[in-house]
């Protein structure tokens, strides 16, 4: 006897397809496979012999001990602080504390999570609300382009760049009608699995261990991931070399699959840079795979993203 494996699967979730949806409704027009050649033009102006960095926690945040561990052993030195806000006092404490560690720090990572259970009305508004605190504000833009350091946002920090502005643009800004956006995953629901990306550009000093074009199996862990942006802006973050990675299928194109953009993505972008590509954020917790794991799953895992950050200061 022989059955199709296919015709199994399919026999196998319809039951339970209309009560946990696994397909959606795909877009009719086809993704877009970006490349970029331009090239990093970044280097480090002082060199650190234990790169600092500031691991800011917000209520909810959940992966600051694998960003911890893989800047670590990548050979920097770490620092998590939590942001309190039980009391009044609480938040003005935590906005001095988090503005010395800003002006002591080579590296700003906001790591994954749901800050405040994703509210208000949606993810990273708690955490960028906090950091355009005046102060706050004034010390990023110093940190970024006076003291020439870097920022990471991952999940939930990608999240909270792109609410600030920090990506695309390289500052802190208001959000307008024109403004990218993440939001609900197409599905309507959280999506946990292992995805196929590839490093489309290396424009930025974050992806200078990688080779471009070379794809990598990691995992993802979000309800809201869906990258929205007009055609207009679109267009010049790739004519800049902004957008830095793509969901892909198992031949390495983009996708409107579900099975390879789970999100619903437009052109499956799932990580973009600033300008200069100072600041790098992406949906793919890079952190969770890049050690010796998952090794029942192909592909490579490890981005080395961690490593080119601290390297960049040495």
């Amino acid at each position: 006897m022989s059955l199709d494996l296919n015709d199994l699967i399919e026999k196998w979730e319809q039951p339970l397809e209309k009560v946990f949806p696994t397909r959606v409704e795909q877009e009719e027009n086809k993704a877009q496979n970006i490349l970029s050649n331009k090239p990093c033009t970044l280097t480090r102006k002082i060199q650190y012999a234990k790169p600092r960095v500031f691991i800011p926690v917000f209520p909810g945040t959940n992966c600051e001990y694998d960003v911890a561990k893989a800047f670590e052993d990548a050979g920097g030195i770490t620092h998590e602080v939590v942001f309190k806000n039980l009391r009044p006092e609480n938040i003005q404490e935590s906005i001095d504390l988090f503005a010395k560690e800003i002006e002591e720090a080579q590296i700003i990572m906001i790591p994954g999570g749901f800050s405040s259970g994703d509210e208000p009305e949606g993810s990273g508004k708690f955490i960028a609300s906090v950091f355009r605190n005046p102060k706050l504000k004034d010390l990023i833009n110093k940190h970024l382009y006076e003291q020439d350091g870097l920022i990471l946002g991952i999940c939930n920090g990608f999240q909270a760049l792109v609410k600030l502005g920090l990506v695309p643009y390289g500052e802190i800004r208001q959000m307008d009608e024109n403004s990218p956006t993440l939001t609900f995953n197409t599905i309507g629901r959280h999506m946990s699995r292992m995805v196929q990306t590839k490093v489309v550009s290396k424009m930025s000093p974050w992806f200078s261990k990688v080779e471009l074009g070379e794809e990598f199996t990691i995992p993802i862990s979000h309800g809201e991931g869906r990258f929205i942006i007009n055609k207009e802006l679109e267009k010049q973050l790739i004519e800049n070399g902004q957008i830095a990675t793509q969901y892909v299928d198992l031949n390495g194109n983009a996708t409107y699959d579900i099975n390879y953009n789970p999100n619903g993505s437009i052109d499956s972008i799932e990580g973009i840079t600033s300008p200069d590509g100072r600041i790098l954020g992406k949906m793919g917790h890079s952190e969770r795979s890049y050690r010796e794991i998952v090794k029942n799953i192909p592909g490579r895992k490890d981005q080395k993203i961690f490593e080119a950050g601290i390297e960049y200061f040495k």
